[in-house]
C-alpha cells in the first residue's frame, strides 16, 4: 500500500523535491519495515525555517530540517530501538510534520562539496526517522541512527554522508 505523503512547496526552488522527497520517504519506511503511512513535508525558505525553529525549539535561527513527531516513540534506554508507531483504528500511522530549508541545504551541499540531490535526500531520510523515534542525542542513539541512515541512503545510491 503506498504512503500518504503530502508535499507543500512553499519555495519555487523546491519544484523538483517531489520525486526525491518520495523515494527518500519510501526508502526509509520500507528499511524500518511501515507498510503504510501518512506524514507532510514542508519545503521552505530560511525565513520560514527560522520562524519554525524560534517557535518550536526556542532557537531563532535557520536550520537544514525540523521534524515534528506525531508521538514520541524514542527509546528509554540508550541505544535501544524506538518503539513501534501506533496505527489508527483503518491501520494507518499519522507520523507527523517536516520541514525542509533550501537556502540551508544549498549552502551546506556547496559547503561540503556534495550534490544537492545527495544532500536533500539524506536529510529527508533523517528527518523521516526523527518521526519514527531515532534521535542522535546520545551517542549510541546517534550511532545506531547514522547507521541506518548509511544504509537507507546506500539502497538510494547515495554515497555514506558520514
Amino acid at each position: 500500500m503506498p504512503h500518504d505523503i503530502d508535499i507543500l512547496i512553499e519555495d519555487p526552488r523546491w519544484q523538483a523535491l517531489d520525486v526525491t522527497a518520495r523515494a527518500a520517504i519510501d526508502a526509509t519506511l520500507a528499511t524500518c519495515g511501515i507498510d503504510h503511512a501518512e506524514l507532510s513535508l514542508l519545503a521552505c525558505d530560511d525565513s520560514r525555517i527560522t520562524a519554525l525553529n524560534a517557535d518550536f525549539r526556542d532557537k531563532p535561527a535557520p536550520t537544514n530540517v525540523l521534524s515534528w513527531p506525531e508521538e514520541d516513540l524514542s527509546p528509554e534506554q540508550d541505544g535501544a530501538a524506538p518503539h513501534a508507531p501506533t496505527p489508527d483504528p483503518g491501520g494507518t500511522l499519522a507520523l507527523g510534520d517536516i520541514a525542509i530549508a533550501y537556502d540551508t541545504c544549498a549552502a551546506e551541499a556547496a559547503e561540503q562539496n556534495k550534490p544537492m540531490q545527495d544532500h536533500v535526500t539524506h536529510l529527508i531520510v533523517h528527518g523521516t526517522l526523527h518521526l519514527l523515534g531515532y534521535d542522535h542525542i546520545r551517542d549510541a542513539d546517534a550511532t545506531r541512527m547514522e547507521a541506518l541512515e548509511v544504509k537507507i541512503l546506500g539502497k538510494l545510491g547515495v554515497p555514506d554522508p558520514y
